[in-house]
């Protein structure tokens, strides 16, 4: 099996949550997912349902997205390599 890029495992992640938490920002001003947007707004600071919250949740969903998909390729390539 082949092990996977750590550093664009973990982009990729990163840019895919931040996209997510763009759209959910900006969903949430017309109403939709607006549970979500208040969980998130206590760990991602400036979320909110705005366009300038949506941004800030974006480039906090970066990070995040990015430190998560680094640890999850790094796992991946712990585990592949045992088998």
């Amino acid at each position: 099996m082949s092990k996977l890029s750590i550093k664009g495992f973990a982009v990729g992640f990163g840019i895919m949550w931040a996209i997510y938490m763009l759209f959910m920002g900006w969903a949430a001003m017309f109403g939709h997912g607006e549970a979500f947007v208040d969980l998130f707004s206590s760990h991602y600071p400036g979320f909110a349902p705005s366009l300038v919250g949506g941004v800030a949740g974006a480039v906090a969903g970066f990070v995040d997205g990015a430190i998560t998909g680094g640890v999850i390729a790094f796992v991946y390539n712990l585990v592949v390599t045992r088998i």
